[in-house]
């Protein structure tokens, strides 16, 4: 029997292969491009591309495609086969480094956001070295960049790629003024824990809803949900293991490091979290294993549910963010240290996160709006939709003990101020955690609770690595012009405490008090979607992106008018399902159970007998399809005003106030039929059959 150390990573072109494959000269020059950014020459190319495609054919593939992401959320791929054609009528396998380095797939019917006009069909990929190369189903899969013709980005990893360099630029400028020379380069890292829901496949394709949105647009809850809490870290079911077992194989194949599984709180929820791993590399990880969980599960009739919010009532489903930054020497930079220098520069990054944090909280909000995740937002072990940090009280004590200048009593102890010389020692746990904040420090990391489980991680990861770049940007600036470093120091931490403190909140996001203390505070709450995108085009954050050169300005419109399309666009072919599903289903079953009740009771009449709870029953479910069908004919209404509304922002708005109350309200009025109607008259499988037929 094979063990996981034998196959780890045997369908990734990695660092162990290239070596094997490619002589000394040329594997030298790949690593100086994947370390140092610096161009690969097409002689270096043609020697990659051969030893690539030579592994690959080994391996069984036979085609080679340029993996990428576009702005539509998920991935993309064309393949091409090795074959080219020989003199004499047969063929060879053939890969050239031009056809490594770069791709022209049609761009055209990908979302450009006005970048480009429709008839503009040209787009580029470029190849990524930084994330190796990998096979899937007899494929070469080569992560690549996405740009159009005249070189605007068209996808994810881009500014992915552009905000970290912007990160690692300023980042470096902050660890010279510490001494540490040594440090070359900076990268952020991400660890997204994956959140997902399993239902049996034949259930499922008789849930209209559930197929073209993702969600359960109607239905009651079961007798039990999740108020037991015993479905939290609970045996795992012997169908659902055999899944994570082949999920595991592949992912670990695949170079992908997944550690943990655990059954989630909501029946029929679990979780997978890999290790962290630099922060593209996360991201590309990341849509990899979307994409397997999705066609793993349906190898054991399963479908593997992403979207944030499939059941109403129970908990919706994340993608926690955990972020760091860490140096090519090893440091992780927000990693208390044990020595009052580390500590210094452990507090400097603290505070710029805590000022990016602050300054950017409707960045943050923006990177993790969606249709799905604002169903998600605010309960259920989800965080609410206010931006706020969460440091815990050792932390806490730390920041409250710089501000005011009074001394820190800590294991016996007293420390005064934030001299190179008089800082605490701080335990590498220096939180609890905090289920409720939606941006926690969790030891020696942050954790960004609120992504959406079906999201890429990239967009928060732009915003998160940006927003530090400007800070540390700042904290350098000033930094460097300082007479006395340790005093311009101290008072730096000092200042941005004092200027950014109303961020922190160490208490319970739920709390109906902290709406309003935070509204005091003067933070954002950006409820929904439609709130939140318009604060995408503010000048101080088209500013940000452009300084740092990780969006243009056409970029940044494009991306804000994609968001906006996409909210109105998922919403739109909700309503249009519920419409079917009221059409189809629901108002024409409720309809014969009201003829079924009427004839038993002119029958049990007829010879005397009470009627009481068919009469009874008959009244409730009559009264309720009546007012279904007027709802549904308000609906119809509001969805064909929606459509010739041309304003993107207003558009979407409409969406939210006019189309998804009359979608809610149809659903309360179907959802309180279901309880009183015959189970065989139901027409489609109940939340019990959804949440608990996975055994």
């Amino acid at each position: 029997m094979k063990q996981v150390t034998d196959y780890f990573g045997c369908l990734v072109f990695n660092d162990k292969v290239m070596k094997s494959k490619l002589s000394s000269d040329v594997y030298k020059k790949l690593k100086k491009t994947i370390n140092d950014g610096k161009e690969l020459d097409i002689s270096v190319a043609n020697s990659v591309a051969l030893a690539m495609k030579d592994w690959a054919i080994e391996n069984g593939a036979t085609h080679y495609t340029h993996w990428f992401q576009p702005m539509t959320g998920t991935t993309a791929e064309k393949h091409d086969s090795f074959i080219s054609p020989d003199s004499e009528g047969g063929i060879i396998m053939e890969f050239k480094g031009k056809e490594l380095i770069k791709g022209e797939p049609d761009a055209s019917s990908f979302p450009s956001g006005g970048l480009r006009a429709t008839c503009e069909a040209r787009g580029y990929t470029a190849w990524d070295p930084t994330s190796y190369a990998f096979i899937r189903d007899k494929c070469l899969c080569i992560p690549t960049a996405f740009c159009s013709y005249d070189g605007q980005a068209l996808d994810k990893k881009t500014p992915l790629l552009r905000s970290m360099q912007a990160l690692n630029i300023q980042a470096l400028r902050i660890l010279k003024l510490f001494g540490l020379d040594n440090v070359t380069s900076i990268k952020t890292t991400v660890g997204p824990e994956q959140e997902y829901f399993l239902v049996d496949k034949d259930v499922y394709d008789k849930r209209k809803d559930l197929i073209y949105t993702g969600r359960t647009l109607f239905g009651a809850m079961p007798p039990k949900g999740q108020e037991l809490d015993d479905h939290y870290f609970g045996s795992i079911k012997p169908r659902v293991q055999e899944f994570m077992n082949d999920l595991n194989a592949e992912l670990w194949k695949l170079g992908i490091l997944a550690k943990t599984e655990h059954n989630e709180v909501a029946p029929a929820q679990h979780e997978l979290a890999p290790i962290f791993t630099t922060t593209n590399i996360a991201a590309d990880h990341n849509q990899i294993t979307m994409d397997v969980m999705q066609k793993i599960a349906k190898k054991h009739n399963l479908v593997c549910l992403l979207h944030e919010k499939p059941f109403k009532g129970v908990n919706g489903s994340g993608k926690h963010n955990n972020w760091s930054i860490s140096t090519n020497t090893g440091i992780n930079l927000l990693e208390p240290g044990d020595t009052p220098a580390e500590n210094a520069q452990f507090l400097l990054f603290l505070v710029s996160v805590i000022k990016a944090v602050d300054e950017y909280q409707d960045l943050l909000r923006i990177s993790v709006a969606s249709a799905g995740n604002d169903f998600r937002l605010g309960a259920n072990e989800a965080p609410p939709a206010i931006i706020s940090i969460f440091l815990g009280s050792d932390l806490q004590a730390v920041i409250d003990s710089i501000e005011t200048g009074e001394p820190l009593k800590a294991n016996g102890k007293t420390f005064l101020k934030i001299g190179a010389d008089v800082l605490p020692p701080l335990p590498q746990d220096t939180t609890d955690r905090n289920r409720t904040s939606p941006f926690a420090f969790t030891g020696n990391k942050f954790e960004f609770r609120a992504v959406g489980s079906s999201e890429s991680i990239s967009c928060s990861n732009i915003m998160l690595n940006t927003a530090v770049a400007e800070e540390l940007k700042q904290f350098a600036d000033r930094l460097e012009k300082a007479s006395d470093f340790n005093t311009e120091l101290h008072n730096l931490i000092k200042e941005t405490i004092i200027h950014h403190k109303r961020i922190i909140f160490n208490g319970n996001g739920y709390d109906d008090k902290w709406i309003e203390e935070a509204k005091h505070r003067g933070l954002l709450n950006l409820k929904s979607t439609p709130e939140a995108l318009p604060y995408y085009l503010d000048d101080k954050n088209v500013k940000l992106f452009t300084s740092h050169k990780v969006y243009s300005t056409d970029e940044i419109n494009a991306r804000y008018e994609i968001a906006q399309e996409h909210y109105s666009k998922v919403v739109n072919i909700e309503a249009l399902t519920c419409l079917n599903m009221l059409n189809k289903d629901y108002l024409p079953a409720i309809s014969a159970y009201t003829k079924e009740l009427s004839n038993s009771i002119i029958i049990k009449k007829n010879v005397g007998l009470d009627t009481s709870y068919e009469s009874e029953s008959l009244t409730k479910i009559n009264t309720g399809l009546n007012e279904a069908y007027k709802v549904k004919l308000v609906l119809e209404d509001k969805i064909n005003v929606a459509k010739e509304i041309e304003d993107y922002a207003t558009r979407s708005m409409y969406y939210k106030e006019e189309v998804l109350p009359l979608m809610e309200k149809a659903r309360s009025i179907i959802d309180a039929i279901e309880p009183v109607m015959d189970r065989k008259a139901w027409p489609v499988p109940t939340y019990g059959d959804l949440l608990y037929k996975v055994r």
